[in-house]
């Protein structure tokens, strides 16, 4: 993601680019993800959606590849796993 932004920054494109996954996940998925990655005993709790919120999100990454030479290199459940054992070693630190 932060090689994406840089490029971006350092190019001549002045419109919106989409830096995602092409990988379409619920934010049920995501959550129980979390979860088990982080040995978690959290409950999950489903709340009526907002009226205009989008039931389906898949980011169009066709502009970040042609312009920028840029997609994801690393899988959302690997980089959710770095994240987190990053903040456990930071917290433990702390």
């Amino acid at each position: 993601m932060v090689d994406g932004l840089i490029r971006l920054m350092l190019s001549d494109y002045d419109m919106p680019v989409n830096l995602g996954s092409e990988n379409e996940i619920s934010v049920l998925e995501l959550a129980k993800t979390i979860i088990e990655i982080t040995d978690s005993k959290s409950e999950i709790v489903h709340l009526k959606p907002f009226p205009d919120d989008p039931r389906r999100r898949r980011p169009d990454i066709t502009i970040a590849k042609k312009v920028l030479g840029w997609e994801p290199k690393v899988s959302l459940r690997e980089g959710l796993k770095q994240t987190v054992d990053y903040f456990k070693k930071v917290l433990n630190v702390a």
